[in-house]
């Protein structure tokens, strides 16, 4: 009922209103910045001013004459980023789970200097069981690795971390849930 009553009134005497606002005075716009020459002049003008952009520079074109390009097909190249890797410079596997839980089916070989997970696991376990015998340098050299990646591998990945958690005493406080 309300939105009848709105309507009514926003829709009273509508026309008048209408005409009233068309027929009052628009506002002046702003003037416009000065500039050097009139837009009238500058457009007569336009066709007899010669634009040294444009115009022929016999030196500049001397110049680009004298260079060659020699361009080569894109697909007989080969590309930068890629390596491709060379049958020489791949090793066989040392190491493989058996059942293949990591999707690792069909690899028989890797290149060299990379590893797969069941040979880092294999490799990290080895060198934390005994450091004497599996030292960086020999790690590095079963796995054709490089010394400072076989390093950094040794100390930075550590893929499981045993925390023993002490059995509860009568001693150890504790924190008791309220019964609010």
């Amino acid at each position: 009922m309300g939105a009848r009553v709105v309507r009514m009134m926003r829709n009273f005497n509508l026309e008048n209103r209408v005409f009233r606002e068309i027929s009052r005075e628009k506002p002046q716009p702003a003037p416009r910045h000065a500039t050097e020459a009139p837009a009238a002049a500058a457009s007569s003008e336009a066709g007899t001013i010669v634009d040294p952009v444009n115009q022929k520079n016999d030196p500049l074109l001397a110049l680009l004459k004298s260079v060659y390009v020699e361009s080569k097909d894109p697909a007989a190249q080969e590309p930068k980023g890629v390596t491709q890797v060379k049958e020489a410079e791949r090793r066989p596997l040392r190491f493989s789970l058996p059942g293949d839980p990591y999707g690792l089916v069909g690899l028989t070989d890797v290149p060299k200097g990379k590893l797969t997970i069941a040979e880092a696991l294999k490799a990290v376990s080895s060198h934390q069981r005994q450091p004497q015998t599996w030292t960086p340098e020999k790690v590095a050299q079963e796995y054709s690795l490089e010394l400072k990646d076989t390093k950094d591998l040794l100390e930075f990945f550590i893929p499981f971390q045993v925390q023993i958690i002490p059995p509860k005493t009568d001693n150890t406080k504790q924190i008791k849930a309220s019964s609010d």
